[in-house]
């Protein structure tokens, strides 16, 4: 895994359509906002927490096509984030029908992949990205509960044409 976040790679939380994120399982106290919002996620005192069991579904869609190359998670030792599943372009993805497509890319974190180092994705399966699954299957500890204290997304936005922005080209 390459280190480090590449010069022209930007952090993507500028381009999360926030209506849109949407996470399976959190407690109603510890939302996603806390482990993904500019400003919230870099408080120590606010992290995402599961409810249920150990698992998340985590839906964040961007306000426009994206590359996605890294992530960062941050979380604690014993309740962080173990597996991820990550899946580019997949709607209405839930608990029951989540382990019937094959992940973008799967990732086995270790205690000190928790600890912000950026985790470089299979890129070219994360080219034309307009929404981004992350299932979080299990925990370093095995525990009931998950605990997510920052997740960053790091790519590049794809230049688009923005049909609204074209003028008309008179005839002369």
């Amino acid at each position: 895994m390459a280190s480090g976040i590449h010069r022209s790679q930007v952090d993507l939380v500028d381009f999360v359509d926030w209506r849109g994120v949407e996470c399976l399982n959190q407690s109603s106290a510890h939302v996603i906002d806390n482990a993904l919002k500019q400003g919230y996620r870099d408080d120590d005192g606010l992290h995402l927490e599961s409810d249920a069991d150990e698992q998340l579904l985590i839906y964040i869609p961007f306000t426009q096509v994206v590359k996605l190359h890294s992530v960062v998670i941050k979380g604690p030792e014993e309740e962080g984030p173990r597996t991820l599943k990550l899946f580019a372009n997949k709607e209405n993805m839930g608990f029951s029908n989540v382990n019937d497509y094959p992940p973008s890319d799967s990732l086995i974190l270790s205690q000190d992949d928790l600890k912000e180092k950026p985790i470089s994705l299979k890129y070219v399966k994360f080219q034309n990205v307009r929404s981004l699954t992350i299932f979080i299957e299990d925990n370093q500890g095995g525990n009931d509960i998950s605990k997510v204290q920052k997740i960053a997304l790091y790519g590049t936005t794809v230049d688009t044409t923005n049909m609204k922005e074209l003028k008309k080209i008179e005839e002369h």
